[in-house]
């Protein structure tokens, strides 16, 4: 396993030359069937890292965002996000991803979370989670709602779905903040916030973050409070502690 680790961390390093490349450049952008963006750099660092993952693992499946789903024949399967937050991409957000998890058997064994823009790796297996390797990474110990820092995601559409549960979230916690895609739950794993309310994902966008999120600490379920699947209909909490993961479940299982 720590050779599968090895690999995929030197190959996601090598895929983040293509996104830099093209940051705050003019490029042509496209809109998939769901009228959300792509570009030429989600396909490119996608073609990548499937060409060089195949590569070093013939014999493993692989479920990218951009070109979908390949079987393997053995018990492993790489999940893709090339760009995680394209829109933060095309607009010169520095906070886009890319995002890497080995399944085994449908379920996460590690994850990997890069951060191009700001050369940080957040790497998670059972148990641990580091940032760039060396820093250790641990969940704070906020137990209490009302003094959790909160960072609502895709918010304009939990309004647009859930306009009671929004109004509730806007008045929770002691620090709220809007925002999108992975970087939050990396916050939250390194213990600088509390908790994540999440929205409208698909597999490739939360499976990656499950092992660092858990491996420092933290708890990563969907509204329901179950695991992270495949299947899971991609809303998602990630929470520092039981107590404010249980606090979290309420709130948005209110109606």
């Amino acid at each position: 396993m720590n050779d599968m680790m090895t690999e995929a961390l030197r190959i996601s390093a090598a895929a983040c030359a293509i996104p830099k490349r093209y940051f705050r450049s003019s490029l042509s952008i496209d809109q998939k069937s769901d009228e959300s963006p792509v570009t030429i750099v989600d396909r490119e660092t996608e073609e990548f890292l499937r060409r060089e993952l195949l590569a070093q693992f013939p014999d493993h499946g692989i479920f990218g965002e951009e070109f979908g789903r390949q079987s393997g024949d053995s018990a492993y399967e790489w999940i893709i996000d090339p760009i995680d937050g394209t829109r933060s991409f095309i607009s010169g957000n520095p906070l886009y991803g890319m995002l890497l998890a080995l399944l085994r058997n449908s379920e996460p064994v590690f994850g990997i979370v890069r951060m191009p823009e700001l050369e940080e790796v957040y790497t998670g297996t059972s148990g641990t989670a580091f940032r760039n390797g060396t820093e250790p990474l641990a969940v704070s110990q906020t137990r209490d709602l009302s003094d959790a820092a909160i960072y609502i995601n895709e918010g304009e559409k939990i309004h647009a779905a859930h306009p009671a549960l929004f109004q509730r979230l806007c008045k929770t916690g002691q620090l709220r903040r809007f925002a999108y895609d992975c970087y939050p739950h990396m916050l939250l794993a390194a213990g600088h916030i509390d908790a994540v309310i999440d929205f409208d994902l698909q597999p490739y966008d939360y499976l990656p973050l499950v092992c660092v999120v858990k491996g420092a600490g933290g708890i990563m379920t969907d509204w329901q409070g179950e695991n992270l699947t495949l299947r899971s209909d991609g809303r998602v909490i990630s929470a520092a502690t039981p107590e404010l993961h249980k606090t979290l479940l309420e709130l948005v299982q209110a109606g």
